[in-house]
């Protein structure tokens, strides 16, 4: 992994020599955000050594390296997800090469379904904290004391300032965010009403098929880590209704500009110019 690592890093250094400060991790229909990078370099992940592709006809499936509010970022415009087949050591690889490019923070996103009744469509849910039951874990297997400890705590895998200054933004730029929990499953298909209720009773407010394996990967390596949902559809089991793709992609496009206030916000923290 760790050789992988250096050769993923000096094929991506022979193109940019920045530092970066941020890394972000865009999903299901938030593609858009990438758009909001002054890119000084794209590569599509197929040209990195050792990046999968992404299988996902939502996701770009590209390296977005540049600047978002003064600061350096490394963004993912697109993931991969445990139901492509993929290996999870393999899924979060990516987030490993941004913690070597210099990152200190990483963003994670995602589109996901909403179980608390108090929540509605297009709303932001900061994650608190998260349960996976995705079967999976990127961090099974030998360990490499390079990349991190082999018992990473997960007391606050969630950065409570970063939270708070995210619920601080919402508030001040006047839109919904909650602060919940994300349940990740593997999928790709829909829960059942019984599986809703189930996931609903052990504490999630919202349900999806990502996340998690990233953020796991990045406490391992020393990342905080800032995580970040759009409801884009109810997910509750007495009013269920059949998911479809194209309503989702189109909330999730329709919330996108509140998350990336969010982003662009606590940037500002991590822009020397503005301290």
């Amino acid at each position: 992994m760790f050789t992988k690592i250096q050769e993923s890093l000096q094929f991506i250094r022979s193109r940019w020599q920045g530092q970066a400060k941020a890394g972000i991790v865009l999903g299901t229909g938030l593609g858009n955000l990438a758009n909001q990078i002054k890119a000084e370099l794209v590569l599509p992940y197929s040209d990195i050594p050792h990046f999968l592709r992404s299988t996902v006809e939502t996701h770009a499936g590209k390296l977005v390296i540049g600047t978002l509010n003064g600061v350096n970022v490394v963004a993912m415009d697109g993931r991969f997800h445990s139901y492509e087949g993929y290996d999870p050591k393999d899924i979060t690889f990516p987030v490993r090469v941004i913690k070597a490019l210099g990152a200190e923070l990483l963003v994670v996103s995602n589109a996901c379904g909403g179980m608390n009744p108090q929540y509605k469509q297009g709303d932001i849910m900061v994650i608190e904290d998260h349960i996976n039951l995705l079967g999976v874990n990127p961090l099974v297997g030998i360990n490499d004391d390079r990349l991190g400890p082999r018992f990473p705590d997960m007391c606050e895998p969630y950065d409570h300032t970063l939270i708070e200054q995210a619920l601080e933004i919402a508030r001040r730029e006047n839109f919904t965010a909650h602060k919940g929990v994300y349940v990740a499953v593997l999928g790709p298909n829909l829960e059942t009403r019984a599986e809703y209720r189930f996931l609903r009773n052990i504490g999630a407010d919202v349900v999806g098929m990502s996340t998690v394996p990233e953020v796991l990967t990045a406490v391992h390596c020393g990342l905080k880590v800032l995580g970040l949902s759009i409801v884009t559809d109810m997910a509750l089991p007495d009013a269920l209704k059949p998911g479809v793709l194209d309503e989702i992609i189109a909330a999730a496009n329709a919330a996108e500009p509140k998350l990336t206030k969010i982003v662009c916000g606590i940037l500002d923290t991590y822009n020397p110019y503005n301290r």
